[in-house]
């Protein structure tokens, strides 16, 4: 089974979710428009609870600069020379302001695995091929540490 990694924050946002899904709502009718957010809610019902089941909440990986699930990569598009920070993580769990991609995306399993300095490349919908080289993998909370300000 594929483990997903979240936030303790993330975690505790999809429960309270999934208890506000599960609550019975006065609002359902027999309808057909009451049968779709019904049949909707109990799809998000569903993989709501496939994420926790497969969760592994706020356990950091080790700090190897390796690209894995729970790291914030910083990554240069080699193309245009730019730069990108974003969490490797579940992308249906708010993490806060940082931009998430998931593992099982293109760019996600292209740099799973990547070392600080490798070069990886990842086809776009287009047909072309992205080349991205590493530039810094952290622990999610290492991460966090560096940009809250310190406090007194």
């Amino acid at each position: 089974m594929t483990r997903t990694w979240l936030t303790p924050q993330a975690h505790e946002r999809l429960r309270a979710e999934l208890v506000a899904l599960m609550t019975p709502h006065a609002a359902d009718g027999h309808d057909e428009h009451a049968t779709l957010n019904r049949h909707q809610r109990e799809l998000r019902i569903r993989q709501i609870q496939d994420l926790l089941t497969k969760a592994v909440v706020g356990q950091d990986p080790p700090d190897d600069g390796v690209a894995e699930p729970g790291m914030v990569l910083t990554v240069r598009y080699d193309d245009t020379g730019e730069t990108e920070t974003f969490l490797l993580g579940a992308r249906d769990a708010e993490h806060g302001e940082i931009e998430v991609y998931s593992p099982d995306s293109p760019l996600g399993t292209a740099l799973t695995g990547a070392r600080r300095g490798e070069q990886r490349h990842y086809p776009v919908p287009s047909g072309r091929t992205v080349r991205v080289t590493l530039l810094d993998a952290v622990p999610y909370t290492h991460f966090l540490e560096s940009v809250e300000p310190a406090r007194p």
